[in-house]
């Protein structure tokens, strides 16, 4: 049974950053290195959730057009955390933002508001 537990979220201006953090437990290998995809999700109000980034066992990636070239996915298996870097943000980024882990674990979310 995998733990994630999400932080960094909080009230930014366009154009600023934050780097959210997800902090993994409980991987049967006992390291994120054995799950072969952990990811971020977000949820707009009154939108589905949607997948903005992936990061494979073997650190390849994959993101979500709206946030390619301004968000950045990585993973540090020795802390058995994954980041998610997002820079030049814009009100739309706004969302609680989740963390998965594959197959089927998630973490409970945390708020992204862009405003001025």
């Amino acid at each position: 049974q995998v733990q994630l537990l999400e932080s960094g979220g909080g009230l930014v201006q366009p154009g600023e950053s934050l780097r959210l953090s997800c902090a993994a437990s409980g991987a049967a290998s006992g390291s994120i290195f054995g799950i072969d995809i952990m990811g971020w999700y977000r949820q707009a109000p009154g939108k589905q959730r949607e997948l903005i980034a992936l990061i494979s066992k073997s650190s390849s990636t994959n993101y979500a057009d709206s946030v390619k070239g301004r968000f950045t996915i990585s993973r540090d298996n020795a802390k058995n955390t994954v980041y998610l870097q997002m820079n030049s943000l814009k009100p739309e980024d706004t969302a609680v933002y989740y963390c998965h882990a594959s197959p089927h674990y998630w973490g409970q979310g945390t708020q992204v508001t862009v405003s001025s």
